[in-house]
Parts: C-alpha cells; structure tokens; sequence
C-alpha cells in the first residue's frame, strides 16, 4: 500500500510521517473490512526511499504497533510508484 487517498487517486503527505501514516490508515481500514485489526498483522514489508527517514518512520510505525509488533523487514529502493516515500505491505492472520 502507498499513501493514496481512500479514492486511490491522490498522494496524501510529503514527509515521511504523513505518508507512513497514512498508509497505517490505509491498511487498517482494509484489515477492518474484512474483520480484523493491526493485531491480525503478523508481518510487514516497509519499503523505503530514503533509509536516513528510518527513525522518523519508525516512531510513527510504533504508534500503530505498540504491543507486540510483528516481524517486519525494511528495504531501502530507489523508487517507489508514483514518486512516494514509502510503501508497506502486510500479511494478517485471523
């Protein structure tokens, strides 16, 4: 997921905070719609432009999983479709 708005049609955010979030919300919304929540994640694929916005991305990550987060790898790309900071993607378990 990158940080599109619900309609899928525009970028939400320029800092790494705002796009983080933003997709946080995004997967979340589509966890709820099938039942589950952020607790259902059992592991995270971040994929990042700019690795130096690690800690700016991490503290924001935290928020959404501050109890027993899951397994999580981070990956520094050179780009991202259509120019964004960051995508996650994420395996959930019922």
């Amino acid at each position: 997921v990158i940080p599109l708005d619900i309609s899928g049609s525009a970028i939400v955010g320029e800092s790494i905070e705002e796009q983080t979030h933003q997709v946080l919300r995004y997967i979340s919304q589509m966890l709820e719609a099938q039942g589950m929540t952020l607790a259902n994640v059992v592991m995270s694929t971040v994929y990042m432009t700019d690795l130096a916005e690690f800690a700016a991305m991490n503290g924001v990550y935290g928020e959404y999983f501050a109890e027993e987060p899951p397994a999580r790898a981070t990956v520094g790309v050179a780009a991202l479709p259509r120019g964004v900071r960051i995508e996650i993607s994420v395996v959930a378990s019922r």
